[in-house]
């Protein structure tokens, strides 16, 4: 490395020559004052003891062989040294303005301040580097509360998969942090920095000075993202990891970017115009080396999830990574603004603009996996369909996304409703989202044998829609879409009450008992009428207990209805007939259930755990 410095001083010492005006001057007066006043004689006297401050400290070499740093002594010593390099550069602009070129001393002489100016700056390189390594500062713990954490997260909503249906509904919204400024290097090492930094810009050694900075200082950002939870993954990587660690991946890069680019780089422009100066060029340099490969990090891995295989459990994550990135636009234009930086400026820009793209596409792709899901058996029990609680779940976490999505998605044209055109961007891609899952309950409810679990299932799945709709901001559907869907919910109740009790209902009809003939024969009509009614009763229990409503209301709606057709009517038989069976042998066999007995029954149907009424009435 000496050798490579000092076969380009000779040529930093001649174009040192080409100084302004005013230096030009100065330095004539400065000349004119040794030659006439203290000599050449003084000028060797100088250079000697300059070389012998800085050899003394010796080079990089005796650093390695376990020499103390300069900065690591007594404050006057690096004091000292910092003066003695001033005066040698001084010296050799005093010499290059000499009139003295046909003498051997000035070429002598010039050599040898140069030489000595080359070891100093060698070593002020050294010393540099170990001041920017030695009071490194960490990202504080109070800085990483900044990052917005994960939501509560529902055993119901639970991130996974689209195959598997749950969906977390609780994607990060990283809240604006501002300006918030921290100390990446101890302070009280930054006039150190910048006086070193001074007298090597000084001496022409600015691209050493701005390696030695931008290689200690790139380390230090790649070290923050690590603290940050955001690694370093190819493209590759990406595009082969498991959804549960890509979504975690995403989460992190979402929580990290505010931090990184507002607090991390802000901070990092602000320490190298503390050090450089704020309108100096190499400053602007020294960050750009520093910082580029960092911001290139998150930057790529923003593009390799926009460019990755387009998956419905990514939407969220990559709606949350557009609007991240989208707010940080201004601060990434600010920060590299310069013609040299701006190629990291327009880079994000693109990997914006990719992400917007990869969003319309993946929305696509989470319609038509709704479309595809197919299944060939009912689901049991006439519950929530999965999904139907994922379609729901992901639409109302959507919301939140809302302003991006109506910038990203299209207007359906084609649509001749009035009240749907007249709806947002947003509002008509979902209603169109809602009328797929609709559709695709319809075929689901075609597999069940049995018409009254067919409309039970519907009315469940439909009431389910209905309530997330009223319960978030997805009533951004409309009031008109709540009505038509309640209406539904209603027309499936009563579908199902009809298919269900219509039997049981029939049995307790005047029709068909005759009492002005036989009263043998009215009595066993009564009979076959009150078995046939415990019969169907019993098979209804059996079968009801195991469905399930899980919303309470509708739940006791729904019982409701079915007591005061069921009990009413029942009231009524055993008030007309039942004291025509009173005495007979076996009447109890028959007449086996009070209205009470009933009405206390029927609070046991739809509980989703299938009982015995048999063992219901040995409880009794």
């Amino acid at each position: 490395m000496l050798q490579t410095v000092s076969s380009n001083l000779f040529g930093r010492s001649h174009h040192m020559v080409k100084v302004s005006d005013t230096n030009s001057s100065m330095a004539k007066d400065a000349v004119n004052n040794i030659s006439h006043h203290k000599g050449i004689g003084e000028i060797e006297e100088r250079i000697s003891c300059a070389e012998e401050t800085i050899l003394g400290w010796g080079t990089t070499a005796s650093v390695s062989a376990g020499q103390s740093m300069i900065w690591n002594s007594k404050p006057e010593e690096a004091s000292e040294y910092l003066q003695v390099v001033s005066d040698v550069q001084k010296l050799m602009k005093s010499l290059e303005s000499m009139s003295l070129t046909a003498e051997v001393n000035y070429t002598e002489l010039l050599r040898r301040s140069s030489s000595v100016l080359e070891t100093a700056m060698v070593r002020l390189e050294e010393e540099f580097s170990h001041i920017l390594q030695q009071n490194k500062q960490p990202l504080e713990t109070e800085l990483l509360s900044f990052r917005s954490g994960d939501g509560d997260v529902s055993e119901e909503d639970s991130s996974s998969s689209f195959d598997d249906y749950p969906v977390d509904d609780s994607q990060v919204k990283v809240e604006r942090l501002g300006d918030f400024t921290i100390h990446l290097i101890n302070p009280s090492a930054i006039l150190d920095l910048r006086c070193i930094a001074d007298l090597m810009l000084q001496s022409d050694y600015d691209q050493e000075c701005c390696k030695a900075y931008s290689r200690i200082r790139k380390d230090a950002l790649d070290e923050s993202l690590l603290i940050l939870g955001v690694e370093k993954l190819s493209i590759d990587e990406v595009e082969r990891m498991e959804w549960e660690s890509l979504d975690s991946h995403i989460r992190k890069w979402i929580r990290a970017m505010k931090t990184f680019v507002r607090v991390v780089l802000a901070s990092e422009k602000h320490l190298c115009n503390q050090i450089f100066g704020e309108q100096s060029l190499i400053g602007s340099t020294c960050f750009l080396d520093a910082a580029k490969g960092a911001t290139f990090q998150v930057l790529k891995f923003g593009d390799a999830i926009a460019i990755s295989r387009r998956l419905p459990e990514k939407l969220l994550g990559i709606l949350g990574m557009y609007d991240v990135l989208e707010d940080l636009l201004p601060d990434i234009d600010s920060l590299f603004w310069e013609n040299e930086a701006s190629f990291i400026s327009t880079e994000a820009h693109e990997v914006l603009l990719r992400l917007g793209e990869s969003v319309k596409g993946t929305f696509m792709e989470f319609s038509n996996a709704i479309e595809r899901n197919v299944s060939t058996s009912p689901f049991p029990r006439g519950g929530i369909h999965p999904l139907t609680k994922y379609v729901m779940n992901y639409i109302k976490a959507l919301i939140d996304y809302k302003d991006t999505l109506d910038c990203l998605l299209e207007v359906k044209e084609d649509d001749d409703d009035s009240s749907v055109a007249s709806l947002s961007p947003t509002a008509q891609n979902l209603l169109e989202v809602v009328s797929i899952l609709e559709a695709n309950l319809e075929a689901k409810s075609r597999l069940y044998r049995d018409d009254a679990l067919r409309n039970f299932f519907l009315m469940n799945n439909i009431h389910y829609m209905v309530e997330k709709v009223k319960d978030s901001d997805l009533c951004l559907l409309g009031e008109d879409w709540i009505r038509r869907h309640n209406r539904k919910v209603q027309l499936y109740a009563t579908t199902y009450e009809r298919a269900s009790w219509s039997t049981i209902l029939s049995c307790l009809k005047d029709e068909g008992i005759n009492l002005s003939g036989s009263s043998s024969n009215a009595r066993a009509v009564l009979r076959e009428r009150f078995k046939a009614f415990n019969l169907s009763f019993e098979d209804i229990y059996k079968a009801q207990t195991s469905w399930i409503i899980l919303n309470p209301q509708l739940r006791d709606e729904l019982r409701i209805s079915i007591s005061l057709k069921v009990l009413q009517a029942y009231r009524m038989f055993i008030g007309r007939y039942g004291h025509h069976l009173e005495g007979s042998r076996h009447a109890d066999r028959y007449i086996k259930y009070t209205a009470d007995d009933l009405e206390n029954l029927l609070l046991d149907l739809f509980e989703g755990s299938p009982r015995s009424l048999n063992s219901q009435r040995s409880r009794r």
